[in-house]
C-alpha cells in the first residue's frame, strides 16, 4: 500500500519500547522486589560500592509485613516491605503513632506482590504463589545485568534528560504526590 519492499529491508534486532530491563526490574512482581532493587543501587549511590550479595533476604518472603536495619556505608537505613492492604494500614498507624525508625516502606496492595494480584490466576495457594516469586529470582539470578544503576538505558535517560537522581526533574517525573480526597459513597 505504501511502496515499502518488505523483502529489500535489511533485517535489524526489535525495538524495545520499554527499554533494556534489569533483573533488579524483573523482581518488581515480588513483594520485597521493589525494595531490594532500590536498595541495591542506594546502596551503590551511598558507598561507591557494589553489595557482596545482591540478593536481599530480608525483604523477600510472603509475610505481611517484613523489616530491617541495613548498614550503608556509615547509616543504619530501616526499611520495611508490605503487602496487603491492612497490614499497610497497621504500619502506617505505627508511624502515625511516631515511629520513627523505617526511612523507606515499599507497599504492595496484593498479598504476596503482582505475582498474586490482578491478572495472575486466581489462586490463593501459597505454594503457588512461593512458585512465581521464585521463577522471577531465579530470572534475576541468572541476568548478566542486575541492578538498575548498571542499565545503560537507565544511565542514558538519566544523561539525556533527568540530569542526575533527585533532580527537580527526575521528582518531577518520577515520583507521585498524594492528595486527601473526600470519600464519595
Amino acid at each position: 500500500m505504501n511502496g515499502i519492499d518488505l523483502a529489500s529491508l535489511t533485517p535489524e534486532e526489535a525495538d524495545l519500547p520499554f527499554g533494556t530491563r534489569s533483573g533488579a526490574g524483573k523482581i518488581f512482581g515480588a513483594t520485597g522486589g521493589v525494595m531490594e532493587a532500590a536498595i541495591r543501587t542506594a546502596y551503590f549511590m551511598i558507598t561507591g560500592n557494589e553489595l557482596k550479595s545482591l540478593k536481599v533476604e530480608a525483604v523477600r518472603g510472603l509475610e505481611g509485613i517484613k523489616e530491617a536495619k541495613l548498614k550503608v556505608g556509615d547509616l543504619e537505613v530501616g526499611v520495611a516491605v508490605v503487602n496487603g492492604i491492612g497490614n499497610a494500614a497497621k504500619l502506617l498507624d505505627q508511624i502515625k503513632a511516631g515511629r520513627k525508625d523505617i526511612h523507606f516502606i515499599e507497599v504492595m496492595t496484593c498479598p504476596g506482590g503482582c505475582v498474586a494480584g490482578g491478572g495472575q490466576p486466581l489462586d490463593t495457594d501459597q505454594d503457588k504463589i512461593r512458585s512465581r516469586l521464585q521463577a522471577l529470582y531465579t530470572i534475576d539470578q541468572n541476568e548478566t545485568l542486575r541492578t538498575s544503576h548498571t542499565n545503560k538505558d537507565i544511565q542514558e535517560l538519566y544523561k539525556d534528560f533527568l540530569g542526575k537522581p533527585l533532580s527537580d526533574v527526575s521528582h518531577k517525573f518520577l515520583h507521585t504526590h498524594y492528595a486527601k480526597r473526600e470519600v464519595l459513597l
